[in-house]
C-alpha cells in the first residue's frame, strides 16, 4: 500500500491521451505544470539520488520529457543534482515553502497552549486540526521524544480524512452534498488493513460521531497507532476545529476512557477561547494574541 503523501504514479503510468488533454484544456490546467509537479512527487518519494530514468518510469514519462522537466526544476532551486549518487534530490526551495505555510498556519498562542496541555495530561502527542477554507489540514502538533507524533501527521497535513479521527470529526460536520463532494476530490485510499473505504460504513461512523462528539481510529491511518478527536466550536456552535490525539494502539483500550475525558476538555477549551476572542473582536479589540488556558 501507498503512503500518503506518496502516490503510485507507476500505476498511472502512460502519457495523456488527446481526450485527456482536452478535458485539462477545458478546466484551465497545463500540462506542462502537472508534469513538473509529478516529477516534484516522485522525487520527494523516491530514495536520495534518485535517477532521471526511475523518474520517468514511476511518474509515466517519456524519459526526454523528464529531464527537461528535471532540469528546469534544479534550476529553479525546487530539485538539486547529487552527483556523488548519480542521481536527484528535493531542492531547497521546497522546506522555504514549507516554512511560509507553516507560517500561514500559525494557531493563537491560547489555542497552542491548550494544545501543549493535552499533550501534558494525555502524556500523548497532541493535534489541532481546522478548515482552510474545503480543506481539513493539520495546523498544530505538540510532541515530545517519550510521547511522538505519527510521522506523517505535521503541520500542513491535508490528506486522508477518512481515516484520521480529527479527519472524521470535521467530515461529520459537512452536509451530505459537501462531504461527497470532499471525498470525491480527496477519495478513501486504503491505507492500512483497517482504513474505512466504504462510503457507507463511514457514513454509520460519521452518525455515531455526531451524537457521541468524539471520535476514535484505530490502526486506520498507520499500523500500531490510534488516535481519538473531539470537535472545537465557534460562538454560533459551528464546528471549526478538532483536537486530536495519538497514542500506540497497544495501549489504547486501557487508556481511551481518560483520553476522551482530556480530548473533550482540551476541545471545550479551544472552544471558550474561540468564544472570548469573538467579544473581545466584537467591542472593537485585537484578539490576535489569547489568554494563556489556565491548568
Amino acid at each position: 500500500m501507498t503512503r500518503p503523501g506518496c502516490v503510485d504514479l507507476s500505476k498511472e503510468g502512460r502519457t495523456l491521451s488527446v481526450s485527456d488533454a482536452t478535458t485539462d484544456r477545458e478546466r484551465g490546467l497545463l500540462g506542462s505544470v502537472q508534469r513538473a509537479l509529478r516529477v516534484l512527487d516522485v522525487v520527494s518519494c523516491a530514495e536520495e539520488g534518485v535517477t532521471a530514468k526511475a523518474v520517468a518510469r514511476r511518474a509515466g514519462l517519456k524519459l526526454s520529457t523528464t529531464y527537461h522537466l528535471i532540469n528546469t526544476l534544479v534550476n529553479e532551486g525546487y530539485l538539486v543534482r547529487l552527483d556523488d549518487k548519480h542521481g536527484f534530490g528535493i531542492g531547497y526551495k521546497i522546506p522555504k515553502l514549507y516554512q511560509q505555510l507553516r507560517i500561514k498556519l500559525d494557531v493563537a498562542p491560547g489555542i497552542a497552549s491548550a494544545v501543549a496541555l493535552v499533550h501534558e495530561r494525555a502524556e500523548a502527542a497532541a493535534y489541532f486540526a481546522s478548515f482552510r477554507d474545503t480543506d481539513i489540514v493539520l495546523v498544530h502538533v505538540v510532541d515530545s521524544p517519550s510521547c511522538p507524533r505519527i510521522d506523517m501527521l505535521d503541520v500542513g497535513f491535508a490528506e486522508s480524512a477518512h481515516a484520521t479521527a480529527f479527519g472524521k470529526v470535521m467530515l461529520s460536520t459537512l452536509s451530505p452534498g459537501a462531504r461527497r463532494s470532499y471525498l470525491a476530490v480527496h477519495g478513501m485510499q486504503q491505507l492500512t488493513p483497517m482504513t474505512v473505504t466504504d462510503r457507507w460504513e463511514l457514513e454509520a461512523e460519521l452518525d455515531i460521531a455526531r451524537v457521541r462528539g468524539v471520535v476514535a481510529e484505530v490502526e486506520e491511518l498507520q499500523l500500531k497507532f490510534a488516535c481519538l478527536a473531539a470537535p472545537v466550536s465557534d460562538p454560533t456552535g459551528r464546528v471549526v476545529g478538532t483536537v486530536a490525539v495519538s497514542v500506540p494502539a497497544a495501549q489504547f483500550e486501557e487508556r481511551q476512557l481518560r483520553l476522551e475525558r482530556i480530548v473533550r476538555q482540551g476541545a471545550a477549551q479551544a472552544s471558550r477561547l474561540i468564544a472570548e476572542a469573538a467579544q473581545l473582536e466584537a467591542v472593537g479589540f485585537d484578539a490576535a494574541v489569547l489568554r494563556q488556558p489556565s491548568k
